[in-house]
């Protein structure tokens, strides 16, 4: 018998709701399933089997579990697999009153023999803990096809984190060079259908919007009790998290918001001039957010304020951009980083935000996706929004906010003419950014945008 317990789930985090079971007790589940759905403050997270058997549920669904707690046992039965040597769930097993360990060796030695042959398990323990991968860890390798044992960990306890696969992955795209962009093509299904529609707003920052597409951003029964004017829904914890941030964002930062209007019509030219090569070239499609990203992280590098934090009575002034961006999900509004976007190249930042983006929309998000950002930004023009104030992401200092692009009169050289026109708006913490600085910040992304020839030649 195998005991299922909550893994670690990040630090900070101690405790989880089970939102759902994959599974339904009595269920014959094999090596790898998906068992439950599990719900923190900060993310969301599936717990796969370790090994096959019969499920014997103990915690249900709704209840709140803590790290190490018991939520099920895996009994043998009809096409149960030994686990390879795991962590100390495995030790209750002898005191169980099932088949010992003498059938299973046998078993996994020709069917894994890279996982479980006792010669492997040295090179192995150098590179990671044994142990199971997490299921953000284990996309990544069953994505690009890697083996877990060549990767060097540097988790807790030795276990393989998502960011040692992001390393690894970088380091053997520099050695490929040519074929770096190779790995990233499963990216290109979901960002070229942004591509062809040209003028709209919402398709051009679809890298960010499809995963809002779902629209009820809260779960409603299947159905609602006859003769019932209401109707009682439990508060997801995710829900509850975004509520108590909100609110203490409003109470701990003096919030302002300052704003302007940008003529999107250059880089819609460039983006409709070059988006074909640049698919064909990067695997990717050119939406507007990788303009906007670029234009964020010129004028961060000027007003270093707006990307600073207060801590105490310190200041922290940050040299790198870890940029979040807002993205609207079933579960409610979570903000991926991207890391370290002050290096990257517009494909890049287009691959990264896809990708992060589709995490978000598979509810797939780890904690370090969600943790470390420096500045946001949000698109509530993917909703249809003309103009909004968007509230800061504490303990960030900024947040900007795009809206929709509409077109409109405005006067170029004493002439009325029709352009397509973005209000923006930056939200800034007033204790630490001035009015001048957070002026002169958007007027900055205002000129990176409208020329964005600014970008690539830095000036």
């Amino acid at each position: 018998m195998f005991e299922v317990r909550i893994p670690s789930l990040g630090e900070s985090v101690t405790e989880a709701q089970i939102a759902r079971w994959a599974k339904a007790d009595g269920d014959t589940v094999k090596q790898d399933e998906v068992l439950l759905e599990l719900e923190s403050d900060k993310a969301s997270m599936e717990l796969p089997a370790e090994r096959s058997g019969v499920l014997r549920i103990v915690k249900q669904a709704g209840e709140t579990v803590a790290v190490g707690d018991l939520v099920a046992r895996i009994e043998d039965g009809p096409g149960a697999t030994a686990a390879p040597p795991k962590p100390q769930p495995e030790a209750p097993a002898p005191a169980t009153g099932h088949v010992p360990s003498p059938p299973p060796p046998p078993a996994p030695t020709p069917a894994r023999a890279p996982e479980a042959s006792p010669p492997s398990s040295p090179p192995q323990a150098a590179s990671r803990a044994v142990g199971p991968l997490s299921p953000a860890v284990r996309n990544l390798i069953e994505e690009h096809g890697l083996d877990p044992s060549t990767i060097v960990a540097s988790g807790r306890g030795g276990r393989l984190t998502k960011g040692d696969v992001l390393l690894h992955l970088e380091r053997r795209a520099a050695a490929q060079a040519a074929p770096a962009a190779a790995p990233a093509a499963p990216a290109g299904p979901t960002a070229p259908a942004p591509g062809p529609p040209a003028p709209a707003s919402a398709p051009a920052v679809a890298a960010v919007s499809q995963p809002a597409v779902p629209a009820a951003p809260a779960p409603r029964p299947a159905a609602r009790p006859a003769g019932s004017d209401e109707e009682r829904v439990a508060m997801s914890r995710i829900r509850k998290r975004i509520a108590e941030r909100l609110v203490a964002a409003q109470h701990t930062a003096a919030i302002l918001t300052t704003f302007n209007e940008i003529d999107c019509s250059g880089i819609m030219a460039l983006r409709a001039q070059y988006k074909d090569r640049f698919q064909q070239k990067h695997g990717i499609g050119l939406g507007f957010m990788s303009f906007f990203a670029r234009a964020c992280i010129v004028a961060l590098e000027e007003i270093p304020a707006v990307n600073a934090q207060i801590d105490g009575d310190d200041v922290v002034y940050r040299h790198y951009v870890h940029l979040g961006v807002a993205v609207g999900t079933e579960r409610g509004l979570v903000v991926p980083v991207v890391r370290h976007a002050e290096r990257m190249s517009f494909a890049d930042l287009e691959r990264e935000i896809a990708r992060l983006a589709g995490l978000a929309r598979d509810g797939k998000l780890g904690v370090d996706d969600l943790a470390g950002g420096t500045f946001t930004i949000s698109n509530g023009g993917v909703y249809g929004s003309l103009l909004s104030t968007p509230i800061l992401n504490p303990p960030q200092s900024g947040i900007l906010g795009m809206h929709k692009i509409e077109k409109r009169p405005v006067v170029i050289a004493d002439q009325i003419v029709v352009r397509p026109m973005m209000y923006v708006a930056l939200s800034y913490d007033h204790r630490l950014v001035d009015g001048r600085e957070a002026v002169t910040f958007l007027v900055r992304i205002k000129e990176c945008v409208e020329e964005p020839s600014r970008i690539l030649l830095d000036v």
